[in-house]
């Protein structure tokens, strides 16, 4: 169904309210007459980029043998039975698992270094390069493959993009071991030079995307008479409906009750936090959930609703500290995240963190339902997305950046194949995998990324 007046509605058309400014679903009035919308170049492809800290229990000798994350077989007849990823089981045909791909950039360069594994690794993921161990301002790492693909693809969008966290990265100068605490606070680097600061509240990240409102005191108006940013733009809406069929008018309205049920989840965690009620984080801001899962979701919330609306085509999300003293008791494990992760050995120990591993995986699949159950022209969310989840550290045991968890989900706009299980030759860096999804994200003239020695082929 066509826009009834026979004119296409401009992709970028926000609805303003005074402190509001939404940007809409794709419609089917955003066509022009005799086009359509493919599950091809015509859409644009989304990237998401999420670290896992501190390695996994399958990159253990004896976690190996479990195949508590990898799969034992390679190819496309693989069983996730055994591992981590085994919640990912109903979506494998849009997983790719690269196995025992190392981050050596992650590794100590020099005597001095020995020790920092903590305080280097995030700034390794996605930057695959080894940052210079300093507690002052002579930061340098590299840029991160987000921030390539954002200063590429990203500037037609209102947000180039977005990083998101979960645990907080509020610190500042040195951490330990001689390095800065910015390494550790975020994954995200526009330049060699400039990290970029992750939100951890959903509230901000929320008024970052929706505009709701200019500046803190007229956010803070907003909210002492409670009102929702759909409250300021009922007018436009109303003027957008008579202009719609019957089709984008389900669509439009289905989007904006999604923005509203994200705003009033946000509020209630808001109202629970201020109400006075001990919390089990104390330190979080008052948008923070208590609960990891609902924190987890309504990040992944924001993240698909900015790209329903093309808002923001790229984001980078950090998923927790590698020193976390965090318990996840909905695993099963009641032991801390860190000491769980320093198993020791012990077979039972690194059995535990498997089901931390695996509570983390499963968290995808509501982000997975969200993108499939939104559709853009003739394909949903998750056929134009690639989501890169992994880790730049291997065994947490003992601090190594080999056998490095990674894997690849969505269909990338057909640049993924899915429902396949590569392992890499022994020493191949993730670099090289990087460098290939940079490539199927379009950045065709990379020639290289990090330490990168070649491409990594991610087909059969």
């Amino acid at each position: 169904m066509k826009h009834i007046t026979g004119m296409a509605i401009p992709r970028r058309t926000f609805l303003r309210g005074v402190g509001a400014s939404i940007s809409l679903p794709f419609l089917d009035a955003m066509i022009p007459a005799g086009r359509g919308l493919s599950a091809g170049a015509d859409g644009p492809t989304r990237l998401v980029a999420i670290e896992m800290v501190h390695g996994a229990a399958g990159s253990n000798d004896w976690g190996r043998t479990q195949n508590y994350w990898s799969p034992a077989r390679t190819g496309r007849d693989f069983d996730l039975g055994p591992s981590a990823l085994s919640p990912l089981e109903p979506w494998r045909d849009y997983l790719t698992i690269v196995s025992d791909t190392d981050v050596e950039p992650a590794e100590a360069k020099k005597p001095k270094e020995i020790g920092g594994d903590h305080f280097r690794s995030s700034a390794t993921f996605l930057t695959q390069s080894h940052p210079r161990q300093t507690e002052g301002s002579d930061i340098f790492v590299g840029e991160s493959l987000d921030q390539m693909f954002a200063r590429r693809f990203g500037q037609e969008t209102p947000i180039p993009s977005m990083q998101l966290c979960i645990e907080n990265v509020d610190q500042s100068g040195g951490c330990a071991y001689g390095y800065a605490c910015v390494y550790t606070d975020t994954i995200s680097w526009a330049s060699p030079t400039e990290p970029l600061p992750m939100v951890r509240d959903p509230r901000v990240a929320f008024d970052q995307l929706f505009g709701a409102g200019g500046s803190p005191e007229q956010r803070a108006a907003r909210r002492r008479v409670n009102k929702s940013i759909l409250d300021f733009i009922t007018g436009r809406v109303s003027q957008l409906k008579r202009e719609l069929g019957p089709s984008d008018l389900v669509r439009l309205d289905r989007y904006l009750e999604h923005v509203r049920e994200l705003e009033r989840r946000i509020q209630r965690v808001e109202a629970q936090n201020a109400s006075g009620e001990r919390r089990e984080l104390p330190e979080a801001p008052a948008g923070v959930p208590d609960s990891f899962r609902e924190h987890v979701e309504l990040m992944f919330d924001l993240q698909a609703l900015a790209f329903a609306s093309d808002a923001t085509r790229v984001f980078s999300f950090k998923m927790g500290r590698d020193s976390s003293a965090r318990v996840f008791p909905e695993s099963g494990v009641d032991k801390p995240f860190h000491p769980a992760s320093h198993h020791g050995g012990n077979e039972g120990n690194i059995t535990d963190f498997a089901e931390i591993n695996r509570y983390h995986v499963g968290m995808l699949p509501y982000f997975f339902e969200r993108l499939a159950g939104t559709m853009e022209g003739d394909a949903h969310l998750l056929d134009r997305t690639m989501i890169i989840y992994g880790s730049p550290m291997g065994d947490p045991n003992v601090h190594n950046h080999k056998r490095c968890p990674l894997f690849v989900a969505g269909g990338a706009n057909g640049g993924l194949e899915g429902n396949l299980h590569l392992r890499a030759a022994a020493g191949t860096p993730m670099a090289n995998v990087m460098l290939s999804l940079a490539h199927k994200l379009g950045l065709d003239d990379m020639k290289r990324f990090g330490n990168s020695t070649s491409d990594f082929s991610l087909a059969v």
